[in-house]
């Protein structure tokens, strides 16, 4: 008789950026929210406790390196500036160390670009530096970057075509793979006071790179780290964003208001993993949700109104033109949307008309569109009893075949404390997520994956073909 396959708990992501604002705009200006104090270190260090405490698997960290200038005309930054929308936003590498030093179970993923970290070889040193000090409990969100303000920040006149930044990417990431996986055996490190010897040279050795984007000949400046490669995430939603992710992606963020749509994606991913030579389970897929909760149904819904009325829906707009290069100040305040060419718009209403209660019928004009991002972006919302939202949850499982969430935010912590206080003690009671850590002090990979074998990268996986045996 065939055993069935031991379910995994789920997985349990937090989402945030260094910004005062990440999807839920105008926000800090709520009384319970404190994301607004982004440059207080004691804020990252408070949320890095809570989100241990509820047992999250992990920090995501979001990240951009231009400012969303398209609402109300190109290159108008006013708008980003007045509302807080993802701007001002500062380096996330330089918040880890702080929070490492608080807990010692907590992941982070990083977000760094593949195209504005120019080079490999240090992008590969600053990875390397925290997975040591954080004893293996980094990943690196990789990314090639899509804001025009972005490239002309960094010298550019325009943005490098989408396909050649994938394709630099791949090249990047095999000379990162080289550095961790290929320059330092394990053992290397003697630290030897009566032989005087701290490092044997013969188990250190410099790599050769020349390929058509980079070329590098070195050693990693620091031996190997728990991980060696950092645990890898991906969120590329194109078709060439798709390959790279099945190429070379551990975890990978899905967008998608329906579980539905959500699911065509997972299965398409599992066939290229399989054209790739990759087991099935190899990526593990996490959904991005905003979940609003209290004791009951109506508690939760008041919630939502109360956070709604402290949103900005130019900070909004915003983000929406950032996200799709169009601009809705362009549109009168009353047209009705559902019969206009705008990019993301008719999938979104589609999509609202189907999940979101009592939306059919109304006239979909820009307020409207704008009050449905307001909150957690275009992402699905779970709002109600602990009972309604886990029963969400678990839709989500059953029919997008995802392996747990990335959880945003309407105000921080308290939404991840409310999640903490009433949904998780359902989800235990349920048995889909776990007590604690599956490897106390564990790296992000052995947690992520509860798999038993350790920190290194699986069988599979591009990265092992450069490690040096």
């Amino acid at each position: 008789m065939t055993k069935t396959p031991e379910k995994k708990p789920w997985i349990l992501n937090a989402f945030a950026m260094f910004s005062p604002g990440h999807l839920s705009p105008g926000l800090w200006k709520h009384p319970k929210d404190r994301a607004g104090d982004f440059l207080d270190l004691s804020y990252w260090i408070e949320l890095a406790k809570v989100l241990e405490k509820g047992k999250f698997h992990g920090l995501f960290l979001a990240d951009h390196l231009g400012i969303y200038d398209v609402y109300k005309g190109p290159g108008n930054r006013e708008p980003a500036l007045l509302s807080g929308a993802q701007f001002p936003i500062g380096d996330p590498f330089l918040l880890i160390s702080a929070m490492a030093s608080v807990t010692t179970s907590l992941s982070f993923g990083i977000t760094a670009s593949t195209t504005y970290e120019t080079s490999p070889y240090a992008l590969a040193r600053k990875f390397s530096t925290l997975d040591h000090l954080t004893r293996g409990r980094v990943g690196w969100n990789i990314v090639t970057s899509f804001l025009d303000s972005a490239a002309k920040a960094y010298g550019m006149d325009e943005q490098i075509p989408h396909d050649e930044r994938y394709a630099r990417a791949d090249e990047y990431m095999e000379l990162t793979y080289k550095l961790w996986e290929g320059t330092w055996r394990d053992g290397a490190v003697v630290n030897d006071p009566k032989t005087g010897v701290y490092s044997d040279p013969s188990q250190v050795r410099a790599i050769e790179h020349h390929g058509k984007y980079f070329k590098s000949m070195a050693a990693s400046q620091l031996p190997a780290s728990r991980q060696r490669t950092p645990l890898l995430f991906q969120a590329g939603a194109s078709s060439a964003g798709k390959r790279f992710a099945a190429k070379h992606s551990e975890v990978m963020f899905l967008p998608g208001l329906e579980p539905e749509k959500t699911k065509a994606v997972v299965d398409d991913m599992r066939k290229q993993l399989a054209e790739v030579g990759r087991p099935p389970d190899s990526i593990k897929f996490i959904a991005g949700i905003l979940v609003i909760v209290d004791e009951t149904d109506e508690k939760a819904q008041a919630k939502y109104e109360e956070y709604l009325a402290h949103s900005d829906l130019e900070g909004v707009a915003t983000l929406f033109g950032g996200w799709t290069s169009n601009d809705l100040s362009k549109f009168d305040d009353d047209e009705d949307f559902s019969f206009t060419a705008v990019g993301g718009i008719q999938s979104l209403i589609s999509s609202w008309s189907k999940t979101v209660p009592n939306s059919n019928g109304l006239k979909w004009t820009k307020r409207r569109v704008l009050q449905e991002l307001a909150l957690g972006g275009a992402h699905p919302r779970a709002i109600g009893s602990p009972s309604t939202v886990a029963d969400i949850l678990q839709r989500w499982v059953d029919v997008a075949g995802v392996d747990g969430f990335n959880f945003s935010y309407a105000v921080s912590p308290g939404t991840f404390e409310d999640m903490i206080e009433y949904l998780f003690p359902e989800l235990r009671r349920r048995g889909v997520i776990w007590d604690d850590y599956e490897v106390k002090g564990g790296s992000a990979r052995e947690n992520y994956f509860q798999d038993g074998l350790g920190s290194r990268l699986r069988e599979g996986h591009p990265g092992r073909e450069y490690a040096w045996n």
